[in-house]
């Protein structure tokens, strides 16, 4: 694990239809796995959960893709959580960034994992897989999400355990936040699972959910469209058999023109 921060950012760019953002801070998680944060153009706007292109400058043309926010709408910094592909086109290249480099940011956030999208309920489960999770950081540290639900879960699926780059955000800072603690420690219900070796909760959340496992660890009713409501995000498997398995409990997919039970991400990508 490596950790690399910078205490001036400087100030943005414009590029086309990218600013121009540097580099603040990079943390290698594993092999396969790194976060790196850069500055934000003030005038650029957000909403927790929403996604942008992100990208390089190659050969004098811009190699993009789209990110999910890991940073909450609050933050003067723009986080992000990626994956290592050795022979993508991005991220084999973004992975050796550096502080002070410079990286694309597309002026147009977008996106279905927002609050807008979702009627009313008690409960927030926001499930998400490998790096996933990232609208999750975003949502999670926003005070929003808790004014608006009762209870706030985030389930993080993964291989292994070195994979559960995060744990130590949701289990430990953000309910111990001085300014975010006292509404988030009350509400906030953290839930890894793992997939490849043994961990305290092992299995695929398709698999927890339907047993009922992942309500009784919780100690929370069965979902029920009536009181929870659900955001998705990960690998498109994952997703697909979520998707089937909501709507077979009376789940309606809804947006922000037409509000409904879940919403789910399409632009996450794994390479």
């Amino acid at each position: 694990m490596t950790d690399a921060t910078v205490a001036a950012p400087a100030a943005s760019k414009a590029r086309g239809a990218f600013l121009v953002e540097r580099v603040t801070w990079v943390q290698h998680w594993t092999d396969e796995l790194f976060s790196f944060r850069t500055t934000r153009d003030p005038g650029f706007r957000f909403s927790s959960g929403q996604f942008v292109m992100v990208g390089l400058e190659v050969d004098g043309k811009p190699l993009v893709r789209a990110y999910s926010i890991a940073s909450p709408a609050w933050h003067d910094e723009l986080e992000f959580y990626s994956i290592k592909v050795q022979d993508g086109p991005l991220t084999s290249r973004l992975q050796h960034l550096k502080v002070g480099d410079e990286v694309l940011i597309g002026k147009k956030p977008t996106g279905t994992l927002v609050l807008d999208g979702l009627k009313p309920g008690k409960r927030l489960y926001m499930l998400g897989t490998g790096t996933g999770l990232a609208p999750w950081l975003s949502l999670a540290r926003d005070p929003e999400v808790y004014d608006r639900f009762e209870t706030v879960v985030v389930t993080h699926t993964v291989r292994h355990v070195a994979d559960l780059n995060y744990r130590t955000l949701f289990e430990t800072e953000l309910p111990n936040d001085e300014i975010l603690g006292e509404v988030v420690a009350p509400k906030l219900r953290y839930y890894p699972t793992v997939t490849r070796e043994p961990f305290r909760t092992q299995g695929r959340i398709t698999d927890l959910i339907a047993s009922g496992q992942m309500s009784r660890d919780l100690g929370l009713p069965p979902l029920n469209p009536a009181e929870d409501r659900v955001m998705l995000c990960g690998g498109p498997s994952v997703l697909a058999d979520l998707k089937v398995q909501l709507e077979g409990m009376g789940y309606v997919e809804g947006s922000i023109s037409s509000p409904g039970d879940y919403v789910l991400e399409r632009a996450f990508v794994e390479t």
